[in-house]
């Protein structure tokens, strides 16, 4: 396993604290509530890391099928 396959699921938790970070200002600016930009904040980082997930599973390399499988039709 190469040291940048290793390291990938940090970089998505950082992607992830930091589209986070910037949907927590940006409430706060709007609206100077702390619990709500908490709240909100949370939401967005679980959101998005989330997707982010999904989009690696989706984009992972597939096994080669074998070639010899008796349940095949």
């Amino acid at each position: 396993m190469a040291r940048s396959e290793k390291s990938r699921p940090f970089e998505l938790v950082g992607v992830s604290l930091l589209v986070a970070l910037v949907v927590g200002a940006t409430t706060f600016v709007v609206t100077s509530d702390v619990p709500l930009t908490a709240v909100i904040g949370a939401a967005a980082f679980v959101v998005t890391i989330l997707v982010l997930a999904m989009l690696v599973l989706a984009t992972s390399p597939q096994l080669p099928p074998r070639s010899r499988n008796p349940h095949d039709v």
